[in-house]
């Protein structure tokens, strides 16, 4: 690795230049507050510059005594830990991108990265002033953004890439998947019930006959029935599906003809008595109706799948290539070791 290298990823290094600049700029983006000054990058070993500033800006309740410097120090060395770890993991993971875009014959021109750099910045900084103010506060220039740009039109180009020609159902497989899903593609048959509900098997009876005597079903639902979802509405269930309702009674409902008054049914509620007043068939898309959605959705689902197999086998084959230097190892770098249980971070 070369000494002036924090990081090198199959050979191209990652330089202690672009790793500081890259902590300022987080640390910009992290400051919680807008002050005059730039947030200062915490600086190991002794943090000096961070701890000046944390002193000159960071307010003392009345009545507290002013924060040590020892623990100024620990706070310095915590936001120093943090900005590392999201630094290193950007710049690793850029390196990673363009190295595989350059394995995969990928590119983006210079003209494609302006273009969409252009539209990105039109649309978030109308004017130009707003822009200038932004690279001024952000420590970013224009050379970041535009890497920014380039790194995120080469990923949508991998993706792509991994994803096309992965995604192509056969006949085959969307057959086999109707079959198994018949039910997503069509609509269940509903019925339109009226039901009394009785404690006993002689209320039900007494209700049944005076509705053959002449009342109407919904005025002695409303007078006897004791279930609370249907008695103010005469009775009346709409929609009803195979199995929506208790066993006895969804069984009684959709071998019954109708406009027949039927029952009583006894169930583990009481005694049902019910007529049928209307039936509506279910629906069922053809295999040839239903297969343009069922190979979109194959498709997606096969080519997600691609890519979730793709980025396991990408993140194992450039850790491999990623050598980091002692006190710059993070999780993507070859020689990382995970914290044991009850340890208070990695290594390195």
């Amino acid at each position: 690795m070369p000494s002036n290298a924090v990081v090198d990823v199959g050979g191209t290094p990652i330089t202690k230049t672009t790793f500081e600049h890259w902590m300022g700029v987080a640390a910009a983006s992290s400051a919680t507050t807008a002050s005059a000054s730039k947030p200062a990058v915490p600086v190991p070993p002794d943090y000096t510059a961070c701890i000046e500033h944390l002193k000159a800006t960071t307010p003392t309740p009345k009545g507290q005594a002013a924060p040590t410097t020892a623990a100024l120090k620990s706070q310095c060395e915590t936001q120093y830990k943090a900005l590392q770890q999201e630094v290193l993991g950007f710049l690793i993971s850029s390196s990673w991108v363009l190295g595989e875009a350059s394995h995969l014959g990928l590119h983006v021109s210079d003209a494609e990265v302006t273009k969409e750099f252009e539209k990105i910045k039109n649309q978030q900084f109308p004017k130009a002033a707003e822009f200038e103010k932004f690279l001024a506060t952000s420590g970013q220039t224009v050379s970041d953004l535009l890497l920014r740009v380039k790194l995120n039109l080469l990923s949508s180009k991998i993706q792509t890439k991994i994803a096309k020609g992965k995604g192509t159902a056969s006949k085959a497989e969307i057959e086999k998947y109707y079959n198994e899903h018949k039910a997503n593609y069509g609509t269940q048959e509903t019925r339109a019930v009226q039901i009394i509900l009785t404690k006993t098997e002689a209320e039900a009876k007494a209700a049944k006959k005076e509705i053959e005597s002449g009342k109407s079903f919904a005025s002695v639902a409303k007078a006897v029935s004791i279930d609370p979802t249907t008695k103010s509405k005469g009775g009346l269930l709409v929609g009803v599906t195979q199995g929506e309702e208790e066993k006895s009674l969804n069984t009684a409902i959709f071998s019954a003809k109708p406009n027949v008054l039927s029952g009583p049914v006894s169930s583990p509620f009481g005694f049902y008595i019910y007529e049928v007043k209307s039936i509506t068939p279910g629906n069922q898309q053809t295999l040839a109706q239903a297969e343009a959605a069922i190979k979109q959705q194959l498709s997606s689902t096969q080519g997600q799948a691609a890519l979730t197999k793709f980025v396991k086998e990408f993140k194992k084959r450039w850790e491999g290539k990623t050598e980091c230097r002692d006190g710059f190892v993070v999780q993507d770098c070859k020689s990382y070791k995970a914290a044991k249980a009850g340890s208070t971070g990695a290594t390195g």
